[in-house]
């Protein structure tokens, strides 16, 4: 009965709806808006979402990024231009869920 019950609340926290892109965001950490203000700079994106999902301690983000500068570019060619735009800033991170795509 436990597990069945445990089960149950699994299944409804793991099917919580995504938060969805935003252009703004409130209470950006410094680390956060430093990361959002290098991608506006290289990709000029219309809408973006930054967030440390690492607990606070800036180890693991994760972006959702559109932009046009994405328009024709594979999947994979559009997470190479995120990190190309991120640079050395990504070397002292753990890791990165990066969600791209294009927009007009």
């Amino acid at each position: 009965m436990i597990r069945h019950s445990f089960g149950l609340l699994l299944r409804r926290i793991s099917r919580a709806p995504a938060r969805p892109f935003s252009s703004r965001q409130e209470s950006m950490t410094p680390a956060e808006q430093a990361i959002a203000a290098l991608l506006r700079d290289k990709l000029q994106p219309t809408e973006l979402l930054v967030r440390d999902v690492s607990g606070g301690c800036g180890s693991m983000y994760a972006i959702d990024i559109a932009s046009p500068a994405f328009k024709g570019a594979s999947t994979l060619k559009q997470q190479r231009m995120v990190n190309s735009a991120l640079g050395d800033v990504m070397k002292q991170w753990h890791g990165l869920q990066l969600n791209t795509r294009a927009s007009e």
